[in-house]
């Protein structure tokens, strides 16, 4: 089953844009890059001439030249397709096992630049960092993939009408309770489906919960397997308890201790790191949030981290399908991880393609008035702290903690109610009452935040 993907119409963009320049798809392993582009040539009408260099190492030797019209004769002759500018799309799939590869790109953009070359890598950023690597920059762009969003997995549902009234749905629209429920429903099944194609692809046809946690199972174990690929033989252990103690550690506040008492915080702290460059988790840094960017002010000691991917934390974490689907009024969430990784997922979606994805969040570490803010977006030249509830209602300590400490006028909150915009009173201990106004909103209107953000 071929899944549509937002991301599809970003590359027919960039397959007509003028300058054009090879692309570098980047993402963890199984998000679907191979299939994307492969996708994007039947769409355009291309041929797809693909390399894997994981597969076939040795078809590294075509590009040491770095001529591209010797490199693409010999390729012509040994597949036996000829390659057209006008009609073919030249794969590099799998480019971090040969990161000599990479740097050819610079020749195609210089003396090729006709001929549209996309690459792919699952482990390419522990290549980027070796310091005999020379990226050619200002020749090639990005590209960063990542899972299937919740609204394309909407799509694959055949919930086409129902994206479509997502995508339109105004903060004062009057929302029948039965459409909100069935839009939190299909949150529902998001959470434990997650956006692994291959795991959206088989649930769109079977709706089989307990053969896609086989699948996501699968997945998981395929991620512990490439941790070989990490680094040093000696690290594979400690990236296994990792591994293993992060499920349950989602949204808080990352203590090496925590992740493995016997190791020393040096260790766990690069584990850490190889499992972020493998993009199997996301680490959150703490912001000052004083202003922007909100990357230049961070603590690099205080930080948090969320999953690849929902429905990989679900099985990661041993939740069952029935007592999710069957718990009501949300009850089934555990201390809200999930609300705030699916956010959290979703924020990171909204970036640019070729920017790479980053979250903050901001902690006030002060006796008896401690606070930690789920998450700070920037919307435009705006800061938007932003709290998660699992359910309909909830305390707002640290969005009002932020609020006061930095005299911001506004917040968001991602809950299970309807959504709604309220101009608040905001009290803390000590403190005066201090109005601002909260935009509510539930968590299926997480992937429009920025389209509300405006019109509110």
């Amino acid at each position: 089953m071929q899944i549509h993907r937002f991301e599809v119409d970003l590359l027919l963009s960039w397959l007509t844009k003028k300058g054009r320049k090879p692309l570098i798809v980047r993402g963890a392993r199984q998000v679907g890059k191979s299939n994307l582009v492969r996708h994007l040539a039947k769409l355009s009408g291309r041929s797809c001439l693909e390399l894997n260099f994981e597969r076939y190492p040795e078809h590294e030797d075509f590009f040491k030249s770095k001529d591209p019209a010797t490199i693409l004769s010999h390729l012509s002759i040994y597949f036996k397709q000829a390659i057209n500018p006008e009609t073919t799309l030249l794969f590099l799939d799998e480019i971090q096992a040969t990161p000599k590869v990479i740097e050819t790109l610079r020749y195609f953009h210089e003396e090729c630049p006709e001929l549209p070359v996309i690459a792919a890598g699952s482990l390419l950023d522990f290549a980027l960092v070796e310091p005999e690597f020379s990226m050619p920059v200002g020749r090639i762009e990005y590209f960063h993939l990542g899972p299937i969003s919740f609204e394309d997995f909407l799509t694959a549902l055949g919930e086409t009408a129902l994206l479509e009234w997502i995508r339109s749905v105004t903060i004062t629209d009057t929302i029948p309770i039965p459409l909100h429920q069935r839009c939190l429903e299909r949150v529902k099944e998001f959470w434990l489906t997650g956006g692994m194609p291959e795991v959206v692809a088989h649930y769109a046809e079977q709706r089989d919960f307990q053969e896609i946690d086989a699948i996501k199972q699968s997945i998981l174990q395929s991620y512990q397997e490439d941790f070989h690929k990490y680094g040093r033989i000696k690290q594979i252990p400690l990236l296994r308890r990792s591994f293993k103690a992060l499920p349950g550690l989602i949204g808080q506040k990352i203590k090496y201790a925590e992740l493995d008492a016997g190791s020393k915080s040096t260790q766990v702290k690069e584990s850490l790191e190889c499992l972020n460059l493998a993009k199997v988790i996301h680490l959150i840094y703490h912001s000052h949030a004083s202003g922007l960017p909100l990357g230049a002010q961070i603590d690099p000691k205080i930080f948090k981290a969320i999953f690849l991917d929902i429905g990989l934390l679900c099985s990661a974490s041993g939740l069952g399908h029935l007592s999710i689907i069957q718990a009501p009024d949300w009850a089934w969430i555990n201390r809200g991880t999930l609300a705030e990784q699916f956010i959290g997922q979703t924020l990171l979606q909204l970036y640019p393609p070729y920017q790479k994805p980053e979250l903050y969040y901001w902690v006030r570490e002060k006796a008896q008035s401690s606070a930690q803010l789920d998450y700070v977006w920037q919307y435009e030249n705006q800061i938007i702290p932003i709290e998660v509830k699992a359910g309909k209602t909830g305390h707002l300590k640290s969005l009002h903690y932020f609020i006061q400490e930095k005299h911001w006028p506004c917040g968001v909150r991602f809950n299970a109610d309807v959504p709604s915009i309220l101009d608040e009173k905001g009290k803390l201990p000590n403190h005066e009452e201090f109005p601002y106004r909260l935009l509510s909103l539930p968590f299926y209107l997480a992937g429009q935040i920025n389209r509300l953000l405006k019109a509110s």
